[in-house]
């Protein structure tokens, strides 16, 4: 018997994990609740998921939305799953860190001096944070297969082509498709990416 894990994004829930059970007859779908919202402490949750799984079944296939690419990333389970499925990935934290800074007009000197900046988006820049981010940069080997809507406003196009260029990732990008895979059309998309990719 085969496992997927799905890992959800920013306001998602391990619930979505259903809608891919369809999607996989041959395998036992679930969704991580995941508690903590930094990529090394979410990222060892995931570990510790992705090993109960690994124990359990012959092969874990991930599904990772968003900024649940970016924590899965963190995780080092790339030798421990078979293959992967990012959605809309957050595949350049640092990158996407400093954009916002520059949004805010904020400086790297004032933001170590401050230690934490709350933003008028409702997101708080922390120095701690980016620091993190760059004493931790990303390693990952695993086939992964990248789904990206073409409007996407969260993750820019040149950070995940080159993502998907330096890992040999096929990419696919949907015409008008965005960030959050919601409408109907968008989500027949998705699911006939994944179909076509198994």
């Amino acid at each position: 018997m085969k496992a997927v894990l799905y890992v959800h994004g920013k306001g998602g829930s391990a619930g979505e994990a259903k809608h891919y059970a369809p999607l996989f007859p041959d395998a036992d779908v679930t969704g991580l609740d995941y508690k903590t919202f930094t990529p090394w402490e979410t990222g060892a949750e995931i570990r510790a998921a992705t090993e109960k799984l690994k124990a359990r079944y012959e092969s874990v296939t991930l599904i990772a939305n968003s900024i649940g690419a970016c924590f899965s990333m963190s995780a080092g389970i790339d030798a421990l799953i078979a293959r992967a499925y990012f959605i809309s990935p957050v595949v350049d934290m640092e990158g996407m860190i400093l954009g916002m800074m520059a949004a805010e007009g904020v400086t790297e000197a004032e933001l170590e001096a401050r230690g934490v900046i709350p933003t008028g988006f409702g997101e708080d820049l922390s120095w701690e944070y980016l620091s993190r981010v760059r004493r931790s940069p990303v390693r990952w080997r695993a086939p992964t297969f990248i789904l990206y809507g073409e409007n996407d406003a969260l993750v820019p196009y040149g950070a995940v082509a080159a993502f998907a260029e330096e890992h040999g990732s096929p990419l696919t990008v949907m015409p008008g498709g965005e960030h959050w895979f919601h409408t109907p059309r968008q989500i027949a998309f998705l699911d006939e990416w994944i179909k076509s990719n198994e």
